[in-house]
């Protein structure tokens, strides 16, 4: 589904070269969903990596995880569910002949809040419907993976095996289609941005921890879903830039990067842009929806600690449903004030502090760097406090564990996780590279707010004894 929102950037940041920091990207993300696997099998319990980080290191170290993950994912929902608005009115106004422009605030607000709402009501019903939903999602990206490069396929590409091993001087501001001059560095310049495109995408395989309570053998169903998610997720996702990059018209990349997908799709009969547009639409929604139920459940488990203000009410459980509604119902409301920031968009750079905030770019946008350098830093807390609890003398003790090799695929996730946060956060100016991604200093503001917000309110509120006075043993459902 990510493709479909960042394949334009990291084919004009990097190249078709670009492809390859998928099989980079998975492959150091899979030992970071191993040692999350080990945790799920150890604490199946809703809330994932909250519950992680409160049971290896201590009640305030998962509290803080708690906190910058719940914020990241229910952002995260907003950007995603906002992402699915262009192929939205494009079918629209194929099919109804409506006039919806992709670009319009208020149509943005409208669709994206109205794909929250319908994910809302999916979530309250229940695991076993949200299990379908994220079941047919990935029966609909099957589809829209192989079909999409089929289709190309049949059709007929406009280019050779040899185009993915090249840049096409992208490189180079005469041969960047965006405008970027990374001074003929390819590996310490554009690769560095490229790879974002690939960063921002492969995660969410985690949340299958946020629902362990509400799922049959999680110890060893958790963990499998985890690896099994990350894994075809990046073979799905390699087979279908394949098919992008070889479906690339003869007039260069340019036409594709400032023409979207749907320029390579237009190559395509109507019939079958039709079909693969449904296909993307339900693919951003088992997305979304799967995300927001993650968001929801981690809101659920601080509140039934009481670390949250109102935590009684948040903690309620649906009788009739057995789901956390009045988290999903937080869950709802936390991604509607986010969606609310489309509506900020300044017609002239905006001087704050010590940057400018750019022209033209929507505070929404601006909060999807937001959205994944806060699951980075909640990523890689989690497996510090991990490899924390190894070094201390702790031993896995669920189904699934890495036995000799915890400690190193641990130390290996970490520091991969630590030097993506960097790269993701890192301020530069806005004429660089770098600023399609995080918007110079934006990405790492925002984030340092919603630290110090935390740290603010555990200070003053330390839900962290409340959370250690209820935390010491696994619920009794948990447990057996």
């Amino acid at each position: 589904m990510g493709i479909y929102s960042l394949y334009t950037l990291g084919l004009g940041t990097g190249g078709p070269r670009y492809i390859w920091t998928i099989p980079v990207v998975v492959g150091f993300m899979l030992t970071v969903a191993l040692v999350f696997g080990e945790l799920a099998s150890e604490y199946p319990l809703a809330g994932g990596l909250y519950q992680y980080g409160k049971y290896t290191v201590g009640a305030r170290y998962g509290w803080f995880i708690g906190w910058i993950y719940g914020f990241a994912l229910l952002a995260t929902v907003a950007s995603v569910d906002s992402g699915a608005v262009g192929y939205v009115t494009s079918l629209s106004n194929i099919w109804f002949k409506t006039h919806l422009k992709p670009d319009d605030h208020a149509t943005i607000f409208v669709i994206a809040g109205g794909v929250i709402v319908f994910s809302a009501i999916l979530n309250s019903i229940g695991a076993k419907i949200l299990g379908r939903v994220a079941r047919y999602g990935v029966y609909v990206e099957t589809l829209g993976t192989f079909g999409v490069f089929a289709a190309f396929a049949i059709a007929g590409f406009h280019q050779h095996l040899g185009f993915i091993f090249s840049t096409q001087h992208v490189e180079y501001l005469k041969g960047s289609p965006l405008n970027l001059d990374f001074g003929g560095r390819w590996w310490t310049g554009a690769a560095l941005i490229a790879i974002l495109a690939n960063v921002y995408i492969f995660y969410g395989f985690e949340s299958a921890g946020a629902i362990a309570e509400e799922t049959t053998d999680a110890q060893r169903q958790v963990p499998k879903a985890m690896r099994n998610s990350l894994v075809y997720g990046g073979i799905a996702s390699f087979v279908l830039v394949l098919g992008l990059l070889l479906a690339t018209p003869a007039a260069g990349i340019g036409s594709v990067v400032n023409g979207g997908i749907s320029s390579l799709f237009a190559m395509l009969p109507p019939w079958m842009q039709d079909f693969f547009l449904v296909m993307v639409i339900v693919a951003f929604f088992s997305c979304g929806t799967a995300v927001q139920g993650a968001g929801a459940r981690v809101a659920f488990a601080l509140a039934r600690d009481g670390a949250l203000p109102g935590s009684n009410w948040i903690a309620r459980i649906s009788q009739r449903h057995q789901t956390p509604v009045n988290a999903i119902l937080v869950g709802t409301v936390v991604p509607f004030l986010f969606l609310l920031l489309v509506l900020i968009n300044p017609s002239k750079p905006v001087h704050i502090l010590w940057f400018d905030y750019p022209a033209n770019v929507t505070a929404l946008y601006a909060l999807v760097s937001f959205a994944t350098s806060g699951i980075y830093l909640a990523f890689f807390l989690t497996v510090f406090g991990a490899l924390t609890a190894r070094l201390r003398g702790w031993k896995p003790g669920g189904t699934f564990t890495l036995g000799n090799w915890g400690m190193p695929v641990t130390a290996v996730g970490g520091a991969y996780l630590l030097l993506m946060l960097l790269n993701i956060v890192w301020p530069s100016s806005l004429s660089s590279g770098r600023a399609i991604f995080n918007y110079g200093w934006v990405t790492l503001l925002v984030m340092a707010v919603i630290v110090v917000a935390g740290a603010m309110y555990e200070a003053v509120a330390r839900p962290d004894r409340r959370i250690a006075g209820v935390g010491g043993s696994l619920p009794k459902r948990a447990a057996e």
